[in-house]
């Protein structure tokens, strides 16, 4: 919607072909129905993409200021929550029907239930593609100048996610990056397993760490496995079989604070030491894992070294998650059409004239708060200056 009404106001003739029943779903579910739908501070190290590059000669033409600025000029009220993420003070709806209603401003036609059968590029003629498409159980067949895919991806099949645009980036010679889940929780088959569903509902501040990335945020134990904002964001650097750290005291040296604990309270029993840290409930699925032997124990008859294991553990608890709960879950896909055969300046398929590839469809993927969303509208925008 941002690119059609960005060419629109440049008076190109434009039509949206929506596969579903109203645009914009996607929005309406995120942030909780609030729609985390950018973020103050945005990097290109806020995003994922086997060329790094790539995606900031948009964010740097369309910034989170610009989204930002129309926000307010359509008088929708925000606010900004941790880690500097902007959400909508009343509802996601808000911003569709922004969208909606630049849309309409500029003259842009929006069409539902229309599935993609076939595109066609054209040798002659005014026209460079030709698409045949289902409406409603009606077959139609259109021409257009400019053809932008702008179709998501993988995740949330249920919101309309699929790989309709993958298809379209192989049938003209573009090569697609492998694609995984991101931003999604994890599952566990050990007994690792029964202590998430004993804990489930249980939040708890975590540094998660994994292939040389971390992320301190919440960790939301699920009857699954391990979901929350930190579980999401370290879901993107992990690969089945690696290893997940996680620190459940971030910011102290557990192994020191547990020695010096000894000293000063040797009477006390170590959960209720770390009753000043942790929940009770974690901390007793704890103590049948780490210190089973002990825990009846005051702190004065636990042996230095036992309590340094101990604080170790509780600052690298080492997890082997036996996978992702895939793209049902997930918020974005990782991956996606090389970066390689499109321009960065235009959006626009180097050897293919007037296709263009804008959003979730490329291989660009952001972490988690506001950075996707602003990805949609700084490609949208981009690609709608050229069109």
């Amino acid at each position: 919607m941002l690119c059609a009404f960005t060419a629109a106001q440049r008076g190109r003739r434009v039509l949206v072909l929506e596969k579903a029943n109203k645009v914009g779903k996607k929005i309406l579910m995120s942030g909780g129905g609030r729609c985390n739908f950018t973020n103050h501070f945005v990097e290109a190290d806020n995003f994922l993409s086997a060329n790094p590059h790539f995606c900031k000669s948009a964010l740097s033409r369309y910034t989170q200021w610009d989204f930002i600025a129309l926000v307010e000029q359509h008088g929708i009220a925000y606010e900004e929550r941790s880690h500097s993420q902007l959400f909508c003070l009343d509802s996601a709806k808000d911003i569709v029907n922004m969208l909606l209603k630049e849309c309409d401003r500029a003259g842009v036609e929006i069409q539902t239930h229309c599935t993609l059968g076939h595109v066609e590029a054209l040798q002659a003629g005014p026209s460079r593609y030709s698409l045949t498409l289902d409406q409603a159980g009606i077959q139609r067949k259109l021409t257009c100048t400019s053809l932008v895919v702008a179709t998501g991806a993988l995740s949330v099949p249920t919101l309309g996610g699929s790989g309709v645009g993958y298809e379209i980036a192989r049938q003209f010679g573009l090569p697609v990056t492998e694609r995984r889940a991101g931003l999604v929780p994890f599952m566990f088959s050990d007994t690792t397993k029964l202590m998430c569903e004993r804990l489930s509902g249980l939040a708890v501040e975590v540094t998660a760490t994994c292939n040389g990335r971390s992320f301190t945020e919440n960790m939301l134990f699920t009857h699954r496995g391990m979901s929350g904002p930190a579980m999401l964001q370290i879901s993107n650097y992990w690969f089945p079989g690696d290893p997940l750290l996680i620190d459940l005291m971030p910011g102290v040296a557990a192994d020191q604070w547990l020695i010096l604990a000894k000293q000063q309270q040797a009477k006390s029993r170590l959960r209720t030491l770390l009753g000043q840290k942790l929940p009770k409930s974690l901390i007793a699925e704890l103590q049948t894992l780490w210190w089973p032997q002990s825990q009846d124990l005051p702190l004065a008859e636990m042996g230095d070294r036992q309590l340094e294991q101990i604080g170790q553990q509780l600052n690298g608890w080492t997890l082997k998650p036996s996978g992702t709960e895939g793209y049902r879950t997930a918020e974005v896909t990782l991956g996606g059409v090389d970066t390689s055969g499109i321009s960065s300046k235009t959006l626009e398929a180097k050897q293919q004239p007037g296709l263009y590839f804008i959003g979730e469809v490329l291989d660009v993927t952001g972490h988690l708060g506001g950075f996707n969303f602003q990805w949609a509208w700084s490609s949208g925008h981009t690609a709608g200056l050229f069109v």
